[in-house]
């Protein structure tokens, strides 16, 4: 290959190269975006905004439990700055009785605890609820409803006795 031709085809060469990656970059910027935490109601608060800010690889393995389409609404140190077990509520379509709520129950202690996560819609006849109970050494939940439902969440120590017994809601988007 004589010299004249060498310029030209590095030219050739750094087009299709500079076009390859505009083929590719894209991809990659969309999947760290989704890597990068759940989708944040905008009717979350400023404690859930900062709790999915500080640890928004958290919010979203747990929001991965609840699967596609829910949004953090909610994420709570309970019983308070102690932080023994963190709420965490997710929410899906529309507004009223057909929001769906997603919600788990994280055991910030390290070991195995009783833990009882209870999800229960608002119909004044016979409200159907959801509950996961047992000892945790990670979460309880998910548990899911809607019509607007209310959620009780619960951690005992050793002795039986209630560290958190909190009571939230009710959820309507």
């Amino acid at each position: 290959m004589t010299s004249n031709r060498r310029p030209a085809l590095r030219a050739v060469v750094s087009a299709a190269s500079i076009s390859a990656l505009a083929l590719i970059v894209p991809q990659a910027v969309a999947a760290d975006a989704s890597q990068s935490g759940a989708r944040v109601s905008a009717r979350a608060d400023d404690a859930t905004r900062a709790i999915a800010a500080q640890d928004p690889h958290k919010v979203s393995v747990m929001a991965n439990l609840c699967g596609s389409g829910y949004e953090l609404i909610i994420a709570e140190r309970l019983p308070d700055e102690r932080r023994y077990g963190t709420l965490f509520a997710y929410v899906k379509g529309g507004a009223g009785p057909s929001n769906y709520v997603c919600a788990l129950f994280d055991n910030n202690l390290g070991g195995s605890m009783y833990m009882k996560l209870k999800i229960c819609e608002q119909i004044v006849s016979s409200p159907k609820c959801d509950t996961d109970e047992g000892s945790f050494s990670q979460y309880a939940g998910p548990v899911r409803m809607k019509n607007c439902p209310d959620i009780t969440a619960i951690m005992k120590d050793s002795k039986g006795q209630a560290i958190i017994d909190a009571v939230r809601g009710p959820f309507c988007n």
